[in-house]
């Protein structure tokens, strides 16, 4: 796999510096064309500084916040009040200290404990904001996307069932690594916006990401590499660390 934008900074902060001035930037001109802006957020460690960025001080007026619609890429099936829920994360970090009207936060139902109930619950609930025809995928402005250090990403990891799901928006993927369902978006979806921010940080990531963009294709073995979309821009935001083994 080959990545023609990849941009590598020091460090998480600047990483994470970047990825705010691109959301700014994709989001005014999302909200110049059509009045509102679609993003759908990464869970994990490494995009939580962006968040903290975000609702700082720095970034906080450049952006009109009524007009920003969040979803989710994927979820743990935890309590919304879990701290390993992807939701609580971005509320504490992001919505809250914004002042996020709760209308434009959509996220996994997951207090319903029915795995396969939330995939589906949470499938009608885009179809319905975007309008969505039978067999057609949402077009978010923005996703924001992570990699983990073996190569998933959203909660799409190595030989699971949910890589080769293409009809459906969400999933309920068994993950038998962590003996847990993950849910998540697929791939047709994740492939579809007008822009995706890949953020990898640290050196516990570098040997994988060499092998995710250097190596043979392999999507079994290291999903991220399905992240090839058809009709929008990837960037890859890579700090230093990460980046070390790269050719």
């Amino acid at each position: 796999m080959k990545s023609p934008n990849i941009n590598i900074l020091p460090d998480l902060k600047g990483i994470s510096h970047a990825a705010a001035a691109e959301f700014l930037k994709i989001g005014n001109a999302a909200i110049e064309e059509n009045d509102r802006f679609t993003v759908a957020l990464a869970g994990g460690s490494t995009p939580r500084k962006l968040y903290e960025y975000l609702a700082s001080d720095k970034y906080n007026s450049d952006i009109d916040w009524e007009k920003v619609f969040f979803f989710f890429g994927d979820e743990r099936d935890v309590s919304p009040a879990s701290n390993q829920s992807n939701f609580k994360m971005a509320s504490e970090f992001l919505f809250k200290p914004l002042g996020i009207n709760k209308s434009n936060i959509f996220r996994w139902q997951t207090e319903i404990i029915d795995a396969p109930g939330i995939a589906d619950q949470y499938e009608k609930t885009i179809r319905k904001f975007f309008g969505l025809k039978a067999g057609e995928f949402p077009r978010f402005d923005l996703t924001l996307l992570g990699m983990g250090e073996d190569g998933h990403t959203a909660s799409l990891f190595p030989r699971t069932g949910a890589l080769n799901e293409t009809a459906k928006i969400t999933a309920a993927n068994l993950v038998k690594q962590i003996r847990s369902f993950r849910l998540t978006r697929t791939f047709p979806t994740i492939n579809n916006p007008a822009n995706i921010l890949l953020l990898v940080s640290g050196e516990g990531k570098a040997k994988t990401l060499q092998k995710v963009l250097e190596n043979d294709f392999d999507a079994e073995k290291f999903p991220v590499q399905c992240i090839k979309p058809e009709n929008g821009k990837l960037t890859w935001l890579v700090d230093e660390a990460a980046a070390q083994f790269l050719k």
